[in-house]
């Protein structure tokens, strides 16, 4: 079993944390850039994926970084479906799915400042350009 910070550190490795994470940040900037609905459609379906597939990975050992990848998770999952069913032509739509990226994203920041503050080290992510804490998603 271990200790707290070796239980969380064995479920970063184990997990694949830190790629999943950089995957879901890429998904989300991706819907940003797309120009035609098709795109659009296949940028929104992988997200939801990827966003499914992080989440089978919960609970973590740490009940707050749990409840931050779960609430995530599902903001990933309504800005999904909210992307697809916007296309590029609702943009109303479009920008509630976008908020619903960014706040995921404020939530992956906590969660990784939180795993760091117990771990003593900052997952890698596929993102990550400078693992400094001001700099968590690069």
């Amino acid at each position: 079993m271990g200790t707290a910070p070796h239980r969380l550190s064995e479920w970063v490795r184990n997990t694949g944390f830190g790629e999943e994470i950089g995957t879901l940040v890429a998904d989300n900037a991706r819907i940003r850039q797309e120009k035609t609905t098709a795109a659009m459609h296949a940028a929104c379906g992988t997200m939801e994926v990827d966003a499914d597939t992080a989440n089978q990975w919960l609970p973590t050992p740490d009940a707050e970084v749990s409840d931050w990848l779960s609430d995530a998770y599902g903001l990933e999952g309504t800005a999904a479906t909210d992307c697809y069913n916007a296309g590029v032509v609702n943009k109303k739509l479009l920008a509630t799915a976008e908020r619903d990226t960014l706040k995921a994203n404020a939530l992956y920041s906590r969660a990784l400042i939180r795993i760091q503050s117990i771990d003593g080290r900052l997952p890698t992510t596929t993102t990550t350009t400078n693992n400094t804490p001001g700099n968590i998603l690069g």
